[in-house]
């Protein structure tokens, strides 16, 4: 797992706004604490609700850019930190461009 990284995530059923059942995300944690023993990973919402490309701070993702099956939304609202076993099948990488445009949405939502 590394950071740039799409994979699927099969998560529980959620309460209220929460991410659930199966869906990407995207890595935002960096490398050094993926490759530790550290068993969560900090992550960032995939939804195919294109509406959402319009939010501050979201990102576009072309479908074949990342090997989904739609065009989708990287929802920088939705930052979460997730046990490392609810991810369980890597979907491919965005470029560093596109990373870069998250890097400038979490800043953006976060105030940083």
């Amino acid at each position: 797992m590394k950071r740039g990284e799409v994979w699927w995530a099969n998560l529980p059923d959620p309460a209220g706004s929460e991410l659930g059942l199966g869906r990407p995300v995207l890595i935002l944690q960096v490398d050094e604490f993926n490759k530790s023993r550290i068993r969560t990973i900090v992550v960032a919402a995939i939804t195919s609700n294109m509406r959402l490309s319009a939010a501050p701070g979201n990102v576009p993702l072309s479908k074949r850019s990342v090997g989904l099956d739609r065009e989708s939304v990287v929802n920088i609202s939705q930052i979460v930190t997730l046990d490392k076993s609810f991810l369980n099948e890597k979907v491919g990488r965005v470029s560093q461009s596109k990373m870069n445009d998250v890097d400038e949405g979490v800043r953006l939502v976060l105030s940083l």
